[in-house]
């Protein structure tokens, strides 16, 4: 079950894909925060919804909204990917240990060992305000996430 709205978001600590380690509290008091877990880097969704996200970030990633995404992956194959593709917003890396941060936020499928497709839009007082879980087949849709930043507006 996903980290439901009004509840408060869980702080964290991960690697970005340069190594740097990147907290939801350093955001906090500062920017609303797009969350974004994803299965895996290289796989075609994945790189289909990232690259939406790279095309459109000014949306998602601005003085008043940070982009984290976030999957189980490595930071080594996120700085591979990253390079690769232009994602130039943070990569975070849940590798070890393995998926504990979308266990914390409900979306890590034990069966398969990778994050669903969760996206979290959280507050500067760390309050989830908006989520939605899709099925790893699914993509989502990014007017979703403009519109529930334009309600913190």
């Amino acid at each position: 079950m996903p980290i439901g709205v009004g509840e408060k978001a869980p702080d964290f600590e991960l690697s970005d894909q340069h190594g740097q380690p990147v907290r939801l509290s350093d955001f906090a008091g500062r920017k609303n925060v797009v969350l974004v877990f994803y299965p895996l880097a290289f796989s075609g969704l994945c790189g289909e919804e990232l690259g939406a996200l790279r095309d459109n970030i000014d949306a998602f990633q601005n003085d008043d909204t940070q982009l984290l995404t976030v999957s189980v992956d490595s930071m080594f194959a996120h700085r591979v990917w990253a390079d690769r593709d232009g994602l130039e917003f943070p990569l975070l890396a849940d590798f070890w240990p393995h998926g504990g941060v979308a266990r914390d936020y409900g979306v890590f499928d034990e069966t398969r060992g990778l994050a669903l497709r969760g996206t979290f839009v959280i507050d500067r007082e760390s309050t989830v305000r908006w989520n939605v879980v899709h099925p790893i087949s699914e993509v989502r849709d990014l007017e979703e996430y403009r519109k529930a930043l334009a309600e913190l507006s």
